[in-house]
């Protein structure tokens, strides 16, 4: 029953909410704008929305646009330095999950001095506290993935060292506000509205089935694992469902939301170390490669049998009654949403790396793997990848 709980982020939900975004009270009088090194926000508009509703706001702008998909710490530390340089009180996120990790991070390293990986947990980072304040963050999702609009981590790539780790924790870090805004998804073209959309699923099942499970993040994991299995095959047929967008981003929304009050497992580290070796490999395609043979190792070891009975009903399987029927559905929803035939050869990933692999996945986020029901060790871990590999 015990939990500990604080999201005091404000969210304006719904579409069309970024068209109230000047009427909200900003954290500050000039922004630093973070968005990707791609061009989706300006082709899709959203861009000009945000810098427009901010001059609404009587807010001056400068800009950053270097952020890649698996961000990485050198760009934290250019925009760290940008907002320096360009006087910036506070930061406004603009982009996927990738844009609004980073930019948690580059908020706490343009007001602290040193390097990013002074204060990460983890591999070679140095673990310190952040000494001064992050500036504050407004955070506008463009896609339905990672829920980093409602939680205070991002997940940031050394490419130095081939690490890729949690960064944050500190209240300071939650965003001031977010916007979750469904018609600025409804462009993502659907391989990325599926992977993203496991991302979020992921979150929700592994905060599910870990130790640090309660009443409330239960409320949270089943209502996202809910709207997800019902809504996420019919986003990524047609993104112009706004029905179906407007539910996902809410299941999303919540799976950063319950990351604040459980925890993710052991997935996520594992994948972590796959994308932090090959950076073109896409998180969210990451996980849904190794989930079915990760989830069958925690059946097979009878982890919580009634919780996954409960997670294949959540995702439509109403007769479920038996652990491997989770198996069942969550097989069947990556088949509707056209991801079951992804492969970890196609990303260059071979079979001489799993049990280096398996090794920084503990040694960078090893503390997912305490919250794991049964433990794994190295080589189980290994032979999670080989039973996934194609």
């Amino acid at each position: 029953m015990s939990f500990h709980m604080y999201v005091p982020t404000r969210i304006l939900f719904g579409q069309g909410q970024l068209n109230q975004l000047h009427a909200q009270e900003m954290p500050g009088k000039k922004a630093l704008v973070v968005v990707s090194n791609g061009k989706s926000a300006k082709a899709r508009g959203a861009f000009d929305r945000t810098m427009e509703e901010l001059k609404k706001a009587g807010v001056e702008t400068a800009v950053y646009a270097g952020i890649m998909a698996n961000p990485l710490k050198s760009s934290v530390m250019e925009g760290a330095a940008c907002a320096r340089e360009n006087g910036c009180d506070f930061i406004v996120a603009l982009g996927g999950g990738s844009v609004l990790d980073a930019a948690k991070a580059i908020a706490a390293m343009a007001t602290n001095d040193g390097d990013l990986w002074d204060y990460v947990n983890g591999g070679t980072g140095k673990g310190k506290a952040l000494v001064k304040e992050p500036l504050p963050l407004v955070a506008i999702t463009t896609t339905a993935g990672t829920g980093s609009e409602a939680d205070q981590y991002g997940v940031i790539s050394n490419d130095e060292t081939k690490e890729k780790i949690g960064f944050g924790g500190s209240d300071s870090l939650f965003p001031r506000l977010a916007v979750v805004d469904p018609e600025l998804m409804k462009t993502v073209p659907p391989k990325y509205t599926a992977y993203q959309g496991f991302d979020a699923l992921f979150h929700s099942v592994e905060c599910y089935i870990s130790a640090n499970a309660s009443l409330m993040s239960d409320m949270y994991a089943l209502t996202a694992i809910e709207n997800l299995g019902k809504y996420l095959p019919h986003a990524v047929k047609d993104g112009s469902d706004m029905e179906a967008r407007e539910h996902v981003a809410f299941a999303n929304t919540l799976s950063g939301v319950v990351m604040t009050v459980s925890s993710c497992t052991s997935e996520h580290s594992m994948e972590h170390a796959m994308s932090a070796y090959h950076h073109e490999l896409p998180h969210g395609a990451g996980l849904v490669m190794i989930s079915l043979a990760y989830f069958t190792y925690f059946i097979e070891k009878h982890a919580c049998d009634e919780r996954f009975v409960r997670m294949a009903q959540a995702l439509g399987k109403a007769d479920a009654e038996k652990p491997m029927d989770f198996i069942t559905a969550l097989a069947e929803l990556e088949e509707k949403c056209g991801v079951a035939g992804l492969k970890m050869s196609d990303y260059g990933i071979r079979p001489d790396e799993f049990l280096t692999l398996a090794k920084n996945a503990r040694e960078t986020m090893g503390g997912l793997f305490a919250c794991d029901r049964i433990p794994m060790t190295e080589e189980e871990c290994a032979a999670i990848f080989e039973k996934a590999y194609r």
